[in-house]
């Protein structure tokens, strides 16, 4: 693995994959446990794109790059090491634990997994749109909603989630528009948005408009017109980073929404990220698609106490087991 903070070794209480908000929490948690803590991070969280995040509470306005050099400090100071790599399969042991395999032919050893590898946002394809994800095309209105109160608001309809979401930010701006786009609105959700004063714009969205201060200023219409915002409000596919997981056997689930399938993740214990797999924790966006990263650091913190009580458990048998030989 490249980027190596430490001396590592070949074997470790639990292995982190993923150095997000939840899976550093979760490694902080474990360190201070006094467990060793390996954590394979990829280098590419979902916030990237994001200059600021929201909603943390001690932290909002802080960019998630600071949050996360923050974090990774703190797993470092108390012993734990981080790894830049990709880890791409993790092998069962005969005896217990996994072999985990990384992308640069590395393997370490692993008595218990912590999987927080979270998920990729598939956007609409529309010209100009991903570039400007998590800036001024936005999804979450907790997130962003504060930022761009009170200006022109357009959400792009792909589905029925989307009249949901143009009822979220009218809540944040009174001028938020609906753009039917590719969804056919039915009678029922045209009634709702006229009662609430949404307006609908018909017609496919073609590209994005952009001002000279590499703001958006709009969207362009397909019959040639335009519509004024300062925020594209879309509804992304949620798809779980999930190799390492299939790889295990664990399947996905499909993520559903008004009869839609918006997305993928894995199945855990709610209150302790623990699979079906035994030896196998979840935490973060790969389990729970629509925490932030106040809750995924939670489930973070949350997993990794089972971990270790999970460790401590599985001493006491061996104490128990060797005591009973000895005597």
């Amino acid at each position: 693995m490249d980027d190596a903070e430490g001396t590592m070794d070949d074997s470790y209480d639990v292995v982190v994959v993923g150095g997000g908000a939840a899976g550093l929490a979760g490694a902080l948690t474990l360190v201070r446990a006094r467990r060793s803590v390996l954590v394979i991070d990829a280098g590419s969280p979902r916030n990237a794109p994001a200059t600021h995040m929201h909603g943390f509470l001690g932290h909002d306005g802080r960019s998630p790059a600071e949050l996360l050099e923050r974090g990774r400090a703190e797993v470092t100071g108390y012993g734990g090491l981080i790894r830049r790599g990709t880890a791409i399969a993790a092998d069962p042991l005969s005896g217990g634990g996994f072999l985990v395999r990384c992308g640069d032919g590395s393997t370490v050893r692993a008595r218990r997994l912590l999987v927080t590898t979270g998920l990729v946002d598939e956007l609409p394809a529309v010209e100009g749109l991903a570039e400007r994800w998590g800036r001024d095309v936005l999804h979450c209105p907790y997130c962003h909603g504060w930022e761009v109160r009170d200006e022109p608001v357009a959400v792009l309809a792909t589905g029925p989630v989307s009249v949901h979401q143009a009822q979220m930010w009218r809540q944040w701006s009174d001028r938020t528009t609906l753009l039917a786009h590719t969804w056919e609105l039915t009678e029922e959700d045209r009634e709702l948005l006229a009662a609430l004063g949404v307006a609908v714009v018909e017609g496919e969205v073609t590209g994005l408009a952009v001002g000279a201060d590499d703001r958006l200023t709009g969207v362009t219409l397909a019959g040639g017109g335009a519509v004024e915002c300062r925020a594209l409000v879309v509804a992304p596919r949620f798809t779980a980073r999930s190799g390492v997981l299939t790889g295990l056997g664990l399947p996905m689930t499909a993520l559903e929404r008004d009869g839609r399938v918006i997305g993928t993740c894995v199945e855990s214990d709610a209150a302790t990220g623990a699979t079906a797999l035994s030896g196998v924790w979840v935490a973060g966006n790969v389990t729970a698609p629509m925490a932030q990263v106040a809750g995924a650091a939670a489930q973070g913190v949350q997993a990794a106490v089972a971990i270790n009580a999970d460790l401590i458990e599985e001493q006491g048998r061996r104490a128990v087991e060797a005591y009973r030989a000895a005597g």
